[in-house]
């Protein structure tokens, strides 16, 4: 049950959340307008002007059905006079038809819409009617004509055979009977019933037998009249059964039922539509009242909004200085965080370096020891060397003295052949020096990769920046197989340390997603355009899920165990390629690889340095 307050003026239904309260008016509201346009639509009536036009059609089609009707009864009473047809009335019957359709479709009568058709029909099938016995009729009244033509040529053929034949009882005959058969030809004309026909074939057949008997022009006059008898005698019966058919046609009837029907359904449209008028004078001063009760609430509403208006303007403000200073400690936040992952990855770099400097200086270290285990000998040869020679330099030495210390130097001087100790010191210097020349390319490179006065803009040869990449990650690719395909680049105009940072996270990467022991990781390059290159690093590893794949550029998205990864390194590295006006894209498939692909413009553009500046 809907719980209401204790006055009508703060009436809401309780029941009703607050959120929903808006939608439920609204469609409150469209209910009510629908309503009422429903009401107004519908006691708008017929339109009278279509029904005008409507009414006038249906009245010019009953005109013309009448004047075919005319057209027919006057034809057939006199067949000797052929009555010209009317193109014009005949294809105004169907385009009053055509426009009764259009009609009846615009008003959307279901009168008119049931009732043309059935007239379009009607109306085709009286026309149709109407040039089959135009033609009939034709052939009828020619027929009659040519009759009365071959009756003067017959009586002047007669007339002409009496003095030069012998036979002119038979002449007589042929002319009786010529009489009689064109009596009864006009009689069939008029009466055309069975008995009259038999009668008129059975006097033909006289006629054609009489005829026999006088060959020549007599013979042919006879024969042309047989074949204009026989026409007379097939039109006819065609002449007769299409009149009969037009008699009894529904195009008229069909025409005055359609126009009664129209003017009944027209006349209830009015009846409802009136009803519909009242209906929407009292749907419409509910509404007016309805509306001045909405209108008072509207009013109090409305100052209670201002109220809250101003104190919302209030909450506003704080809230504002509220976010403006999380807005400054979240910047804060992040630049701490970036510098943190560039600190992770200075560490994990220097970690691998300083595990890459053991190796050379432990060359360093066992060649010194070894070095330094052989100095006591070399000083005991170098002095009693020295010794000899100040004996050799006295005057008079004593024998015994120099033969003693010639066989002490000649002993020392054996031992060092025969231990090869020159050799031994000389290799341990080369593997010292060799080791020393490791330590000064890793300084070298980690100089290059990360050198204070390339922190602003300047030329960068890509390849030198991997190959330092590759270097300090050695840790990393120790057991994996490289494969550098490096093509001749241009010179571009870039931050050097921050692609090196981006270079060594997606080395790192590769190096962490490959197996150690089947691992292979392709760096390559290549020129796109004249304004582009291109820098490309690939790895056979275990690839990156299609769920996941739109995510890995995404700030802390990381699939390392926690404590293992910020989530951080592909974020930084997004960020540092787009500042430079590049594009970095993905492609992996699961089991099979990744390759991530940079496109750098040659020139950065100008907002690089000053992005570059804020991250530094």
């Amino acid at each position: 049950m809907v719980e209401t307050s204790k006055t009508w003026g703060s009436w809401r239904p309780a029941s009703v959340p607050a959120r929903a309260r808006v939608p439920l008016m609204a469609a409150a509201a469209v209910l009510l307008a629908v309503l009422l346009g429903f009401l107004y639509v519908r006691s708008q009536g017929p339109d009278l002007k279509a029904q005008g036009e409507a009414l006038s059609q249906l009245r010019e089609l009953s005109d013309i059905d009448n004047r075919w009707d005319q057209e027919v009864l006057r034809a057939h009473a006199e067949v000797l006079e052929a009555v010209a047809p009317n193109a014009a009335r005949d294809a105004r019957a169907q385009v009053l038809v055509d426009q009764l359709q259009s009609l009846a479709q615009r008003v959307d009568s279901p009168v008119l819409t049931a009732g043309v058709p059935v007239l379009r029909k009607a109306f085709e099938e009286k026309r149709v009617l109407l040039n089959r016995y135009r033609i009939a009729g034709k052939t009828l009244s020619d027929s009659l004509v040519k009759l009365g033509v071959h009756d003067s040529e017959m009586a002047g053929l007669i007339r002409g055979a009496w003095q030069d034949t012998r036979k002119r009882d038979q002449l007589v005959a042929l002319e009786g009977t010529w009489a009689l058969l064109f009596a009864q030809a006009m009689r069939f004309t008029a009466e055309p019933t069975a008995a009259v026909r038999a009668n008129m074939e059975s006097l033909l057949q006289d006629f054609r037998n009489a005829a026999k008997a006088f060959p020549g022009s007599l013979a042919d006059g006879a024969m042309k009249a047989d074949a204009t008898l026989q026409e007379l005698l097939g039109v006819k019966p065609v002449e007769q059964a299409l009149y009969q058919k037009f008699l009894v046609t529904t195009a008229g009837p069909r025409v005055g039922g359609l126009a009664d029907s129209y003017l009944r359904e027209s006349a209830e449209g009015l009846l409802l539509a009136e009803r519909y008028r009242i209906y929407l004078i009292a749907y419409a001063a509910a509404l007016l009242v309805l509306t001045g009760y909405l209108l008072s609430k509207l009013m109090t509403s409305y100052h209670l909004l201002n109220v809250a208006n101003a104190e919302l303007e209030q909450r506003v403000e704080a809230r504002t200085r509220e976010l403006s200073t999380a807005l400054a400690q979240l910047k804060e936040s992040e630049a701490q965080l970036i510098q943190t992952e560039k600190m992770s990855s200075l560490g994990q770099m220097v970690a691998g370096i300083a595990h890459e400097i053991n190796t050379p200086l432990a060359y360093v270290k066992n060649s010194l020891g070894s070095v330094a285990t052989k100095l006591p000998e070399v000083k005991k040869l170098i002095v009693e060397t020295n010794k000899l020679l100040k004996l050799l330099e006295d005057g008079a030495p004593d024998p015994d003295t120099l033969q003693a210390k010639f066989t002490s130097v000649r002993s020392l001087v054996d031992y060092f052949a025969e231990q090869q100790a020159l050799a031994e010191l000389g290799q341990l210097a080369k593997d010292g020096l060799y080791g020393i020349d490791q330590i000064a390319e890793i300084v070298i490179n980690l100089k290059n990769f990360s050198r204070l006065d390339r922190s602003k803009m300047s030329q960068f040869n890509l390849n030198e920046g991997l190959e330092s990449a590759l270097v300090l990650a050695k840790h990393e690719l120790k057991h994996l197989k490289v494969v550098r395909r490096f093509d001749e680049l241009p010179l571009i105009t870039c931050s050097p340390s921050q692609l090196n940072q981006v270079f060594i996270n997606l080395i790192n990467n590769a190096a962490q997603a490959v197996h150690p022991d089947t691992g292979e990781i392709t760096v390559s390059t290549r020129v796109v355009d004249e304004g582009h290159v291109a820098v490309e690093v690939a790895d056979n590893g275990s690839g990156i899920p299609p769920e996941i794949l739109s995510k890995i550029f995404d700030p802390f998205f990381t699939t390392k165990e926690v404590g293992k990864g910020t989530g951080l390194g592909l974020s930084i590295a997004y960020k540092i390629i787009d500042q430079h006006g590049g594009k970095i894209s993905v492609d992996s498939t699961v089991n099979a690889g990744t390759r991530f692909t940079i496109v750098l413009p040659l020139q950065a553009p100008e907002t690089a340095e000053e992005e570059q500046a804020k991250t530094t």
